[in-house]
């Protein structure tokens, strides 16, 4: 890549926006090469440490599906102990996305002011303290505040985890392997699914005190699903900080010794001073100076850090990047209302064909057949199903991510997914309810998958997260929304949610034509 000179070295850059490889006389400061950090880390190889950070990276993305996902499998036996109305119901199956819509902008921004694993920590800490907390609650008040801070939490943790992960990837397996980490949510779904179908429906767990506490089967199941991210925050005690990030912000050496030690993980038989990169420029000088201004970060203060995040998402709303922002918001909003308006309530879905003998029949909740049945295993070994129906779509996302493109796998999976939701209300019996929910549920994880790796790709590193926790709160938002609607219209006929969803899931997919290609190109 470079060759020496005496009083000067010479490098190749790669601009962002040519294949041209330009070379470039720059001082010699130090001896040997100098090389901007996609060359840093293409010289730094792939190997074991990417395998341990995907384990890493996919542990914390897999705690995060649990914590959002347990609430579904555990509302039939909640809302019977803790006496809550319907609308009650509701609320809690939205109030987690309430807390990840607040947690998901302020984290996300502030991982972009103070540092991608430091904060990766912090929200994860806060979704398994507050998860734990809210097994012990008893008044459903209270129950519902702990589930808020939890989500606040996972809302923090999912759009850094991306941005920390896909920081350490080289351009030609970035795609790849940023799939394969979304992939773990399929994991946390089964492992959801799997614990609820184990523990909830046993009800010989748990204890009843003389004073009036309780600890039910759901509540152990809540407990259990706390462990995920706590054991993560250990994980990343022992992870760098994102090499990426640190070279934006001035402090270059601290980002070469960690390329360093990447390199030495990754080629066993080499010493950390065989790297062959001494010296890490920033990719832009436009990006170095809004992350460092005059050699201060602007992190030192409170009022600092408030400028920084406000300034930093300014930049997503003006010049080249506002109508990128706004495409990938629009698919955001679509793609959430859809997905969890219609995942979360499957197993409602489920009672329904079980009780009434379609997705459309009169069901009454309140009747003694459906309370007799509310802890049939049927519910939870369907819902088990589904979760497993993640599995094709997962692989297919990583086999053809970089080989069929992100605008195509993008634009096919939310039409086709629109199509499966559709086909729901004309089905009779619970078989073909749950053939369709799994291929909605391959289908639908191809587009999250997908959306996962362009939210990376589109924005550059001083933005990133912020960008990712905007998009958070559009999914929040829109998560939010899908829940209750589907819960007042499905009253009125089980076609108006269905038609809905499909026809969002519909316009996501032509929004898709107005983003930029970005297969296979280097991080901004």
């Amino acid at each position: 890549m470079s060759s020496n000179r005496t009083g000067e070295a010479v490098y190749t850059r790669l601009t962002e926006d040519s294949d041209d490889a330009v070379e470039i006389s720059a001082p010699d400061t130090r001896s040997g090469n100098v090389g901007n950090y996609s060359a840093a880390v293409d010289a730094a190889g792939f190997g074991r440490f990417h395998a341990v950070l995907l384990l890493v990276c996919g542990w914390a993305n897999m705690s995060d599906t649990v914590e959002i996902l347990s609430v579904s499998f555990l509302l039939p036996q909640a809302s019977r102990d803790m006496h809550i109305t319907n609308t009650e119901k509701g609320v809690l199956n939205s109030i987690i996305f309430v807390g990840m819509l607040v947690g998901g902008y302020c984290w996300g921004s502030l991982a972009d002011v103070q540092g991608r694993r430091q904060v990766l920590m912090y929200s994860l800490s806060c979704n398994a303290l507050f998860g734990f907390l809210s097994s012990l609650c008893q008044q459903f008040p209270v129950f519902l505040m702990m589930r808020f801070l939890s989500g606040v939490g996972v809302g923090g943790s999912i759009p850094v985890i991306f941005s920390y992960f896909g920081e350490f990837q080289p351009s030609d397996r970035r795609g790849a392997m940023i799939s394969a980490l979304a992939t773990f949510w399929m994991f946390g779904n089964i492992l959801t699914a799997a614990l609820a179908w184990a523990v909830i429906p046993r009800q010989h767990l748990g204890f009843h005190s003389p004073e009036g506490f309780s600890y039910e089967s759901w509540r152990i199941f809540i407990a259990l699903c706390c462990i995920p991210a706590a054991s993560s925050v250990l994980t990343f005690l022992v992870m760098p900080e994102s090499p990426k990030y640190l070279l934006e912000k001035g402090k270059s050496e601290e980002a070469l010794q960690i390329m360093r030690k990447i390199h030495r993980w990754n080629n066993p038989t080499k010493n950390q001073d065989d790297y062959p990169i001494n010296h890490l420029v920033a990719s832009s000088k436009e990006e170095k100076m809004v992350m460092t201004s005059n050699g201060r970060s602007a992190a030192t203060d409170r009022c600092g850090r408030v400028r920084a995040i406000i300034e930093t998402t300014s930049q997503l709303f003006r010049g080249p990047q506002i109508r990128v922002t706004a495409a990938m918001l629009a698919i955001t909003f679509c793609l959430s209302f859809g997905f969890y308006g219609l995942w979360m309530w499957f197993p409602e879905i489920f009672n329904r064909v079980e009780h009434a003998g379609s997705a459309c029949g009169d069901y009454n909740p309140d009747s003694p057949e459906s309370l007799a049945n509310d802890t049939d295993d049927n519910i939870y070994r369907d819902g088990f199903y589904t979760s497993l129906s993640n599995l094709p779509g997962n692989l297919l996302t990583i086999f053809l991510m970089d080989r069929l493109g992100r605008k195509f796998m993008l634009t096919t999976s939310l039409i086709l997914s629109g199509v499966s939701v559709f086909l729901i209300w004309f089905l009779q019996t619970r078989t073909q309810v749950l053939a369709t929910s799994i291929v909605f549920g391959a289908i639908s994880v191809v587009s999250w998958n997908t959306l996962s790796v362009m939210g990376v790709e589109m924005y550059p590193t001083n933005c990133r997260t912020t960008a990712l926790g905007v998009q958070s709160v559009v999914n929040r938002t829109a998560a939010i929304l899908g829940n209750l609607l589907f819960g007042v219209l499905i009253e009125l006929h089980c076609s108006v949610p269905m038609i809905l969803i499909a026809a969002m899931l519909a316009v996501g997919g032509l929004v898709t034509v107005l983003l930029p290609n970005t297969t296979r190109i280097a991080l901004k």
